[in-house]
Order: C-alpha cells, then sequence, then structure tokens
C-alpha cells in the first residue's frame, strides 16, 4: 500500500467525522476516556514522585532508621513473631553510639502514646506528636533550629522543663505572639498536666504524602522519661561520619544489634535497618498499586471504545456496500479494501487518542495549578497514549476490514 492510498483512507475516514459529528464523538469516547486517564493519572503520579522524592530527601540523604519492624506496607494484623521482636532500647542506642566508628551521630527518639494536650491561654491542641530527643536530633535528622535554641546535653542531664516546638504547634497556641519564653501546659493520659518553657521552634518542613511533619513538641529525651517511665522502645536514628561510610556504618549497626539481641548467625534480623531508599521503596508501592488501577480502568475504558470503533466500522461496511464493490469493479483489490477501512478505524481511534491526550494535558495543568504536585507528562507517555489508540482501531478494525474485503463485488454493484 502506497503514501498515496493511506492518504485517502485517511480523508475518506475525515469525512466520515466530520459528516456524522456526533455519532463519531460517541464512539471515539471509550478511546478518549482511557487515553486521559492514562495521561491525567501519569501527571498526578510524576507530580507525586518528584514531591515525594524532594520530601524524602528534607528527612537527610545519609539518614539510618533502626527499628523492630521492617519498613513496609502491610495488610492486616502484624505476625506474632514480630509483635513479640525485643524492643529498640536507649542502651542499644548507646551501644551504636561507641561500638560503630563509621557512625558520626545516633539519636534515639521516643513517641508519648495515648491522648495529649497542649495549652496556651485558651488555646488548646490534642493531636500532635510528643517526643523525647537528644541534641543530636538536628543533625541525623537534618532539621533545624529557626528561632531561639535546641535542647542541650545540660537540658537532658537536669530533666529541665523546657520543650520545642513545630511550625503547626506554633500556627495554633500562638498566632500573631512570639513564642520563645512563654510557658505551655502539657498533659497526659499517662502525666498530670506541667508547665514547660518554650526554647527554640524549628524550621519547616515539606509534607510527606499529605501529612504534616512540623506537628510535634520536643522535650529533652530524660525529661520525657520522668513522664513515660514505663516506654522502653524507640526509633534509632543514625547517621554516617561521611555520605561514602553509609555501607559501612549500615553493616557496623547490624553486627552490633544482632550481638546486643542474641541473634544467632544461622538465623535472620529480628529488627530492621532502613534508609531513604527502603522509604522510596515503600512509597513505590503504593505507586504501583496506582498504576495497577490506572491500567483497568484505562483497560475498560479501551475496551468499551474498541467495541464502539467495530460497531461504528460495521455500520460503515454496511453503508457503503455499493461503494465497495464499484471500487473492486474497477480493480481495487481484497487487500486494498480491507487496508481502506483499517486505515479508517486507526484514524477513528487516533481522533480519540489526540483528544484524549489534550483532555489529560489540561488536567496536568489544572492539577499543578490547584496542588503544590509539579504535575508533568513525560514525552514517552504521550506517545504511548496515542500509540495505544491506534492499536485500538488497528485490533478493533480488523473484523470490519475483514468483512468489507471479501464483499463480492457483483452482489454490491445491485445493493440499494
Amino acid at each position: 500500500m502506497n503514501i498515496f492510498e493511506i492518504k485517502e483512507g485517511m480523508g475518506m475516514a475525515w469525512d466520515s467525522l466530520k459528516a456524522n459529528k456526533m455519532r463519531s464523538f460517541l464512539t471515539i469516547l471509550g478511546v478518549l476516556i482511557g487515553v486521559a486517564a492514562v495521561i491525567g493519572m501519569v501527571s498526578i503520579i510524576q507530580g507525586l514522585n518528584k514531591s515525594m522524592a524532594t520530601q524524602i530527601e528534607s528527612l537527610g540523604s545519609n539518614t539510618i532508621y533502626v527499628t523492630k519492624e521492617e519498613i513496609g506496607i502491610r495488610l492486616g494484623r502484624t505476625p506474632a513473631e514480630i509483635r513479640k521482636r525485643k524492643p529498640i532500647t536507649f542502651d542499644d542506642a548507646m551501644a551504636v553510639q561507641e561500638l560503630c566508628p563509621s557512625v558520626g551521630a545516633v539519636s534515639p527518639q521516643n513517641w508519648g502514646p495515648g491522648r495529649k494536650v497542649a495549652k496556651y491561654k485558651k488555646n488548646e491542641l490534642t493531636r500532635f506528636q510528643l517526643i523525647g530527643v537528644m541534641p543530636s536530633y538536628e543533625e541525623v535528622n537534618n532539621n533545624y533550629i529557626k528561632e531561639g535554641r535546641f535542647i542541650t546535653s545540660i537540658d537532658v542531664h537536669y530533666k529541665t522543663k523546657v520543650c520545642v516546638l513545630g511550625e503547626d504547634i506554633v500556627e495554633g497556641l500562638f498566632p500573631h505572639v512570639d513564642p520563645i519564653g512563654k510557658d505551655i501546659t502539657l498533659g497526659g493520659r499517662n502525666f498530670s498536666p506541667k508547665r514547660f518553657t518554650i526554647i527554640g521552634v524549628m524550621e519547616k518542613r515539606p509534607s510527606i504524602l499529605g501529612e504534616s511533619q512540623n506537628n510535634f513538641i520536643l522535650l529533652p529525651y530524660d525529661t520525657y522519661k520522668t513522664l513515660y517511665p514505663e516506654e522502653k522502645e524507640l526509633l534509632l536514628v543514625a547517621k554516617p561520619i561521611t555520605p561514602e561510610l553509609m555501607e559501612k556504618a549500615i553493616d557496623e549497626i547490624t553486627e552490633v544489634m544482632r550481638r546486643r539481641r542474641g541473634v544467632p548467625s544461622d538465623k535472620p534480623n529480628d529488627f530492621a535497618v532502613s534508609t531513604q531508599d527502603d522509604l522510596m521503596d515503600v512509597y513505590h508501592q503504593i505507586t504501583n498499586a496506582i498504576y495497577l488501577v490506572m491500567v483497568v480502568i484505562s483497560s475498560i475504558a479501551l475496551l468499551v471504545g474498541g467495541v464502539g470503533v467495530m460497531n461504528i466500522m460495521l455500520v460503515s461496511v454496511t453503508e457503503r456496500t455499493r461503494e465497495i464493490g464499484i471500487r473492486k469493479a474497477i480493480g481495487a483489490r481484497r487487500k486494498d479494501v480491507l487496508w481502506q477501512f483499517l486505515i479508517e478505524a486507526m484514524t477513528l481511534s487516533g481522533s480519540g487518542g489526540v483528544l484524549g491526550i489534550v483532555f489529560g494535558l489540561g488536567l496536568s495543568k489544572f492539577i499543578s495549578m490547584v496542588s503544590p504536585l509539579p504535575a508533568t507528562v513525560p514525552f514517552l507517555w504521550v506517545l504511548i497514549g496515542f500509540s495505544v489508540a491506534v492499536s485500538v482501531g488497528l485490533i478493533f478494525g480488523i473484523y470490519p476490514a475483514y468483512r468489507a474485503a471479501k464483499v463480492d463485488p457483483i452482489v454490491s454493484l445491485r445493493y440499494e
């Protein structure tokens, strides 16, 4: 088939589209929705990928997390063997600090359980994290003081009643007021209300998956332990001396933890050592699930669109039976008729693909305008969307084209 015949087939398809605008639009609607869904979802996921990568990098590019349970997505209840694991303790953190030469700093962090209340005059907050930290918290978590000062080793040693606030706490308790030097009242399910002096405010951190990372109050670790003496388990966060020592630091931490927890040499770890890459892996598990849903939705829409294309092409074959007979009578071969109708079907579905790409790009632009996500669509996905749309026309146009190709020219010429 030469280029002239391809142009002729596309011209006929466009004439058919213009002659039956509403019918053609309804025919390609499924293809349009399927391609628009792909382009729109890809733009959202690409925006999330960029945003998530930036947010996780803000946690520290060479941060190591030691936890009792592996970081990941778990459906249902946690298995009993994991629930029975020994907790990560403050002594573990000190052992890592002393016995791992590649580790530059260690930050044990403990979260207060149960309901908590923070008050300043008439303002009150109940949903926040109360965290016991050491002076190394800033360096290890890549989160530094913005106003005032941070917790010192003297605060920890003497169990001073001081605290450092996250940005959300400042906005909730001290709108238009400088919080430094003010006293707030902290109370909880496990301890009676006590007064704490605010000594600092932390710099604002970006949200992760829509969850704020600034809704916390930091206390000196030993002060925290006076409020929650029964709490033994904590999160151990460490940082190597240099990024190049990351792998060596992980090996040293793993060895120290295995010895301390008495793990036999032939048994797997009963704890988890994770990094920024592991957090991204968890995130990719989520986005892969979104991709799967996207594929299912778009596949259904494309299937409906393909059936619509097949139906309209069968109608077209019936309507143009006499035309087919005339073409065959003047020398058109079966394959010429076959390709003519295939090109028409691909042009029809390709038009739906183009409209779907336009709608998808518009959705991407709208998302970037109304949200902080830098929603973008890679050119590769635009190409994939168009190719899939054309492929739908090719696949679902084969049967109508085959029927047109095998029409008897003598019968066709007598058709009214």
